[in-house]
């Protein structure tokens, strides 16, 4: 190509800003080359880097079957199909807002009310963060965000708004927990670097780390954002997944509750979704929740580039208005969540991995510190590439969420049914039992054999000593 020619698309299109370059992508692509199945496929990738929860799904689809009305697509809900066809006014249907600003305080334990004319939908949690940043900040200007953090952010955040994440780094030392000290660093080292601070974004339960912050934590927050006088985007997507003590608190209940504390309302906004509470990511439900006037306005507005289809807010109003359903719903999600958490942690425990204690989120965040060759992100790099295309399993490494040591492993577990969690642990416990003598003698991963037939996988899991019963997949193919 000529230099001189002039530049025929933009620098979004032409550059790599999307960041799909990144080993959590990478892992995707693995698993969707060679996808495992129990009988077609008992040798493919398992998918564990996939922070979707399935666990409760039978649920939602009892339900739709008991409330045929609720959809205009049936034969009961065909009437209403005009009327929602053609609603297109991006504040939402009015029922919808209702609906969400009542599930979210569902979600929190009724311990905080919120208001549904500060709704604003979005196209997922993903466009809701974007929208936000497009309100908050200007190109070139910085959010903090406390590491390990979710991968995605370099593409929501800053892809298209062109606006920078500075990593306030926390470390295991503390159990990742964020303080005074390590937000004052990086907000220090900033003003070194001439980068301006526009705000703070924190996920509440962690992605990738599965814990939740203190009242406490959420206070110190608070209080810093204020003294700087910059934003605070509060990501509580995983709000409803917590299954045991301690509970959830929303940055939300502080701001109402905590009357002791200066605290400017104008700078708090949260990001909330349907996709990790509810298990529907396809349906794209993203909420926008600011306590600043004009900042709703403004996103409003910019809801217009992706908006929820009413078709999906007629459903999701009706659904969630229904509390029994709802109450049980969260109840039985919680707590098969708490059974998956614990049979994953164990069979780890049996080879000597260990989780960082959690009680939200779909996922663990495990350490394998231990199998690396050197304390290095190379190192953890060449572990997670004999993980990948050796145990075939897809789990991200810490370093894709920024984590500032090397080792630690994000670890999905509710996008799946129980065979596919015992293979994937077997898996595991088998590749760490061949290399840890390994290791210790020459420090290289050995060529692992790892092979499950079908007939022997099948007998593996439905032998009488396995305590998974059968899958519905299986079922379906036997």
């Amino acid at each position: 190509m000529n230099e001189n020619q002039p530049q025929l698309l933009s620098k979004i299109a032409t550059g790599n800003g999307h960041g799909e370059d990144s080993p959590y992508f990478d892992g995707w692509r693995a698993y969707q080359d060679d996808p495992f199945h129990p009988i077609k496929n008992p040798n493919g990738v398992i998918q564990m880097g996939l922070a979707e929860n399935q666990l409760a799904s039978e649920l939602v689809q009892h339900w739709l079957a008991n409330n045929p009305g609720a959809s205009i697509c049936t034969r009961e809900g065909v009437r209403d199909f005009k009327a929602i066809a053609n609603f297109q006014d991006y504040h939402g249907l009015p029922e919808f807002r209702n609906a969400v600003a009542k599930f979210m305080g569902r979600t929190r334990g009724n311990t905080v009310t919120f208001d549904p004319e500060r709704i604003v939908m979005s196209s997922g949690a993903t466009g809701a963060h974007e929208v936000t940043m497009f309100c908050l900040a200007d190109p070139g200007d910085a959010f903090l965000v406390p590491t390990p953090y979710y991968a995605g952010f370099d593409r929501d955040l800053r892809w298209r708004t062109g606006v920078q994440l500075v990593p306030v780094i926390c470390e295991s030392s503390n159990d990742f927990k964020l303080t005074r000290k390590a937000l004052d660093e990086a907000y220090e080292k900033a003003k070194e670097d001439n980068i301006r601070i526009k705000g703070l974004l924190i996920t509440n339960p962690s992605n990738p780390l599965g814990t939740v912050m203190n009242r406490q934590t959420l206070r110190t927050v608070l209080g810093f954002i204020n003294e700087k006088h910059i934003h605070l985007v509060s990501d509580e997507i995983y709000a409803g997944t917590v299954f045991c003590y301690p509970g959830f608190t929303s940055i939300a209940e502080v701001v109402e509750e905590d009357k002791d504390m200066e605290c400017d309302r104008d700078l708090i906004h949260i990001v909330y979704s349907l996709s990790k509470d509810m298990g529907f990511p396809g349906f794209r439900v993203g909420i926008i929740y600011s306590y600043n006037d004009a900042v709703v306005s403004c996103a409003r507005k910019m809801s217009s580039f992706g908006l929820v289809s009413t078709q999906t807010q007629y459903l999701m109003a009706s659904m969630l208005s229904d509390d029994e359903f709802v109450k049980g719903f969260l109840e039985e999600s919680a707590k098969r969540l708490a059974q998956r958490y614990g049979v994953l942690c164990r069979g780890l425990e049996q080879v000597g991995i260990k989780c960082l204690a959690s009680n939200g989120g779909l996922f663990v965040w495990m350490d394998l510190r231990g199998l690396l060759k050197k304390a290095t992100f190379e190192a953890e790099m060449e572990l997670w590439r004999v993980i990948i295309h050796q145990v075939k399993i897809n789990i991200s490494p810490g370093s894709s969420f920024h984590c500032s040591e090397p080792g630690w492993f994000r670890v999905c577990y509710a996008n799946m049914d129980d065979r596919a969690v015992e293979v994937s642990l077997a898996r595991m416990r088998s590749f760490v039992r061949q290399n840890t003598e390994t290791k210790k003698k020459s420090c290289s991963y050995r060529k692992l054999s790892l092979s499950f037939s079908s007939r022997r996988l099948d007998e593996f899991l439905v032998s009488p000593h396995s305590p998974f019963p059968q899958s519905p997949l299986v079922k379906a193919s036997t």
